[in-house]
């Protein structure tokens, strides 16, 4: 039965695809875009209202034939309201999404209602993800879909829903859009390698960069130290052992280097680099990142974080962008 509904349902959508196109965003929502089916309690409730007449016309029941055209016409306007939760609806969406492999990815979806009437239970669905939320009349909604991410690469989402089932279940309409989406899943940050300019400082990790251009203040002595940067006179006034700190070389862009991970394979080199594209990020120095087939120059940002991420989540693969 499963394999039979989804087999229709993917009839649907091809149908969709070659009645519409490809979808502009925004997206105003109109009266043949939408579809509407009766849900499980819709198909019992016509069950029993079709008994219920039989019923009223054998024994010549008025009262049951009065309560059965009562409901009857409930369940008319009920699919009226449920069909109408949608129309001229618009809705919008972040077409890139950034993630990283093992978490999960965030789509953005925006719904504007332009009516004087509320749209309640509005539910979006993308991937394997949903949410649902409401906006008010006149008003604009954010709906965060999340979804789960298992592996490094650039995902296309060709296609999203919304639907509803607004204001009793008994009916659910619902709507494709043919939105494109792209997903650049980054490769999970994981790694024990030194950058070699933070292994140049002598401690392991990334120390500031010491130059000879602007002063910027006193630190505590680090074993190691170049004679040149201790503050003498603090040390001839009895005080404790000092470092001149210089900032004029704090922002020397460093190289996050494919070819400075010789020993790991593809994979493991990625992880490494996207580690400390965030490390350097995090640390606002200015980087750069070389790998096989591309090089970004250094720069900093997030808009540079981005661009590295989305360079090693697409790495190798054909057609990537």
């Amino acid at each position: 039965m499963s394999t039979l509904r989804q087999a229709a349902v993917n009839k649907l959508k091809a149908r969709v695809i070659r009645r519409h196109g490809r979808d502009s965003l925004p997206l105003s929502i109109h009266r043949r875009r939408i579809y509407i089916l009766p849900t499980r309690f819709g198909l019992m409730l016509g069950v029993i209202l079709a008994a219920m007449l039989l019923a009223g016309l054998n024994y010549n029941s008025n009262l049951a034939l009065a309560f059965a055209f009562l409901m009857i016409s409930m369940a008319l306007v009920t699919m009226h309201h449920c069909n109408r939760n949608l129309l001229r609806l618009s809705v919008d969406a972040t077409t890139e999404v950034d993630a990283l492999a093992g978490s999960a990815a965030k789509f953005e979806f925006e719904l504007r209602n332009g009516s004087n009437v509320d749209r309640r239970d509005i539910e979006v669905r993308c991937l394997a993800g949903s949410a649902t939320g409401s906006v008010a009349a006149g008003e604009s909604e954010s709906i965060t879909v999340t979804v789960p991410i298992a592996q490094r690469g650039v995902t296309r989402v060709k296609q999203f829903e919304l639907r509803t089932r607004y204001p009793f279940g008994w009916f659910y309409s619902w709507t494709y859009v043919q939105g494109a989406i792209t997903i650049y899943a980054a490769p999970a940050p994981a790694g024990s390698r030194t950058l070699p300019a933070a292994a140049a400082n002598g401690n392991g990790s990334f120390a500031e960069v010491r130059g000879d251009e602007e002063f910027s203040g006193l630190r505590a002595y680090e074993p190691g130290v170049a004679l040149k940067h201790m503050a003498w006179k603090v040390l001839a006034r009895g005080g404790e052992a000092a470092v001149r700190s210089y900032s004029g070389l704090a922002s020397k862009p460093e190289w996050l280097d494919w070819g400075a991970l010789e020993g790991l394979d593809a994979e493991a080199r990625l992880s490494q680099l996207c580690l400390w594209v965030l490390e350097s990020d995090a640390a606002q120095r200015p980087y750069g990142l070389r790998i096989p087939g591309r090089e970004i120059p250094p720069s900093g940002g997030a808009a540079h974080r981005f661009t590295c991420l989305r360079a090693l989540a697409a790495f190798g693969l054909p057609n990537a962008p």
